[in-house]
């Protein structure tokens, strides 16, 4: 038997044994995508009933709203992913409300950021997108076009300056108060009627 045969044999036991690490959580993935098309449904159909009977003045709230939403939850999933659960073990065996929440939140910091910054970040970047172009829309509605293609740039520039400088400005604070983020998100989690399983 030729030696070179070995470490061929060993890497197929490993592979067996799952020594290998998955790089891929196909639960995680079935689960997510679903998960994100239904609310994104449900964020998609509230925007347009939203907008469908209101002034320009609060059809622009409205779009700085889903901004807000979008830089709020990109500063969860960043946060997740700088705090550690062992600054909440602490607080969690004291019986502290929101703690056990945030080991939970830490120790499934990979999830959370994909939930919070990919998922609702992602989905209200969209919905800001068409909330814009339906205000611009309105807005240029009886303008010369010369007029209307500056209005259209502009609202433009104007959310994505938005929501770039914001969530430039959030993740700051989100490393630099992490544990407060998260311990803050944690207690939001323990009071509503659906929290995540605290032993995983």
């Amino acid at each position: 038997m030729d030696a070179n045969d070995k470490p061929d044999k060993t890497q197929k036991k490993r592979g067996k044994a799952g020594g290998t690490k998955r790089l891929i959580n196909w639960r995680w993935v079935l689960t997510i995508t679903p998960l994100s098309f239904c609310i994104s449904v449900l964020m998609s159909y509230l925007s347009n009933e939203a907008l469908a009977n209101v002034g320009n003045l609060i059809a622009f709230i409205i779009l700085f709203l889903f901004i807000g939403i979008g830089i709020l939850f990109d500063m969860i999933g960043v946060a997740a992913t700088s705090a550690t659960e062992k600054e909440f073990h602490s607080m969690a065996a004291r019986k502290v409300t929101g703690a056990r929440e945030a080991v939970w939140l830490s120790r499934n910091a990979e999830k959370v950021s994909s939930f919070c910054n990919d998922v609702v970040g992602d989905i209200c970047g969209i919905i800001s997108g068409a909330t814009s172009a339906v205000i611009v829309a309105r807005l240029i509605l009886h303008m010369p076009e010369p007029a209307g293609v500056l209005v259209s740039l502009a609202v433009t520039g104007l959310v994505a300056a938005t929501t770039i400088g914001g969530k430039a400005c959030g993740k700051g604070i989100a490393i630099q108060h992490s544990v407060a983020i998260v311990f803050g998100t944690g207690r939001l989690l323990s009071v509503l009627p659906i929290t995540p399983d605290k032993k995983k």
